[in-house]
């Protein structure tokens, strides 16, 4: 790499590559901020495929404030129902049917990859930025005031630049993970899988069904676009095609063999076959290199996490990186991201790991626990709600908390019931994640209006101004009694506390959000 481009003031300060969905969400939160930034994708066009196919609530809720989330709601399909359909009987599971007060989407919305990454390229590009398709990262080299790079496009020159800083959202075979030295370690499972976009005559519309017997699974999900269903499959070795090309032929051959109700599969919009990884990076940044999505973490798509993980990933360095590079956060706060999503896909890890080998298993035991006995224990299991909601918490990451964080405090009194400091801020009352839905922190006071020292909270917001928000929420709150509570940009809760001592609160705010001028 050049002299001139290593030793160059930074054009920028930030630099996405991939644009994907992790590569949209972090720029579409850069570009909230007013971030001087770029995205560039050495792809010419963004997935027309379906590729991952849910969004889960909480991802739902952290697009909420970019004005896209009900846009993806009226694209997708919000289904409930799972049809499980064994040898001589359909068992009828519910989902997400809970009634839970939380989130204002209690449901897994299914939803083509190629439709959310369209609807978050449109918000961009009407917002001003320019997605750099065809454009490829080809060096990087990570220097005392920034990161030298070098790209090359399509049908151009190669270019020079010096950002500030670089997250790699370029997926699995990641040029920036490669490129910084960090490890990808793991595996890839045995298993060939199928997978299509198609339509399909003889099947319940707007559930979602699972096709179980000894001899194999298909599993089918409703889609409105490209297709009205994706068709997942796990082809067995020395099943008849093995060694084929994917067709519809093929497909159908499957579902035949597979499943007992007749289905006819028809005008395949995408079909391929492919293989799972279980790999995750050994960290998550190496100095002003950070990882974001699958170039972080890759797993099998048991319980649709992979996407929306990504998301999370980019929402979460996005509004760090924009108050760092504007002078409003301490660079310390960009050691908090590593300490906040890497425990959060290690989880994600070990739970489709596990799910996707119970799932596939050959053992005797456990194929005839997955085909025989686990069809008749789960709707026993699954009728409480309590336990209901806890796997709808879990499988929709609204139970993703980050209580451990650096960049979480509970006050020296805290309220004993209600979220905690590191949970997501809960939309209850209704409409309260709107309310701190604006770019910054926002405070809210809970409890009687004349409780607070109007001339301290005052004072707080002072060199604060456009980042700090003051809201007084009364009694309609989540917590019980008095109480104040810091909530960051991404929704999560920063500072707790009980009662009206404030001091805990400045403390908290001369750390991460310090006076400006």
């Amino acid at each position: 790499m050049s002299a001139a481009a290593t030793s160059a003031v930074p054009s920028l300060d930030v630099l996405v590559v991939g644009a994907g969905p992790t590569g949209l969400a972090l720029a579409a939160q850069l570009q909230r901020y007013g971030a001087r930034f770029r995205v560039i994708d050495r792809h010419l066009d963004r997935a027309r495929e379906s590729r991952a196919l849910a969004v889960q609530p909480r991802t739902l809720e952290v697009l909420a404030p970019f004005g896209v989330s009900d846009e993806l709601v009226r694209r997708g399909n919000p289904a409930v129902q799972l049809r499980l359909h064994l040898p001589g009987r359909t068992v009828r599971l519910p989902l997400f049917d809970l009634g839970v007060a939380d989130t204002p989407y209690p449901f897994l919305l299914f939803l083509s990859q190629a439709e959310t990454e369209g609807v978050l390229g449109r918000h961009l590009t009407d917002n001003g930025t320019l997605l750099e398709r065809g454009t490829e990262l080809v060096e990087l080299a990570d220097e005392r005031d920034g990161v030298a790079c070098r790209l090359r496009k399509r049908d151009g020159p190669e270019e020079m630049l010096t950002a500030r800083y670089v997250v790699g959202c370029d997926g699995a075979r990641s040029t920036v993970r490669k490129q910084a030295g960090i490890g990808f370690e793991g595996h890839a499972y045995p298993q060939t899988f199928l997978l299509a976009d198609l339509e399909v005559d003889g099947l319940e519309p707007g559930a979602a069904h699972a096709c179980m017997t000894e001899a194999g699974m298909v599993f089918f999900f409703p889609l409105e676009t490209p297709a009205g269903w994706r068709m997942l499959a796990m082809r067995p070795p020395g099943a008849p095609g093995a060694d084929t090309t994917v067709n519809l032929a093929l497909l159908q051959s499957l579902v035949d063999r597979y499943v007992s109700m007749p289905l006819r599969l028809h005008d395949p919009v995408w079909m391929t076959d492919f293989r799972i990884h279980h790999r995750g990076a050994v960290r998550y940044r190496s100095g002003r290199i950070f990882l974001a999505g699958d170039a972080a973490h890759i797993h099998s798509p048991a319980g649709a996490q992979g996407m929306n993980t990504g998301i999370q990933d980019a929402l979460d360095i996005g509004w760090k990186l924009a108050l760092v590079c504007r002078g409003a956060a301490p660079d310390v706060l960009l050691d908090s991201y590593e300490a906040e999503r890497a425990p959060v896909g290690r989880s994600v890890l070990r739970f489709t790991d596990r799910a996707f080998k119970v799932a596939t298993s050959g053992h005797p035991l456990i194929r005839l626990a997955r085909t025989r006995i686990a069809p008749r224990v789960a709707p026993l299991v699954l009728r409480p709600q309590p336990l209901r909601a806890a796997a709808f918490r879990r499988l929709g990451q609204l139970a993703v908390h980050y209580r451990r964080s650096p960049a979480t405090t509970a006050g020296p009194r805290v309220p004993r019931r209600g979220p905690k400091a590191g949970d997501r801020l809960p939309d209850r009352p209704r409409g309260l994640q709107a309310v701190v839905a604006g770019p910054g922190y926002h405070l809210l006071l809970c409890g009687p209006a004349n409780a607070w020292d109007r001339g301290r909270i005052s004072s707080a917001l002072e060199g604060r101004d456009a980042l700090l928000h003051v809201h007084t929420s009364g009694a309609n709150a989540p917590w019980r009694g008095t109480a104040h509570c810091l909530v960051r940009p991404d929704g999560y809760i920063g500072y707790l506390a009980a009662g009206r001592d404030l001091d805990g609160l400045f403390r908290y705010l001369d750390q991460w959000l310090p006076r400006q001028g």
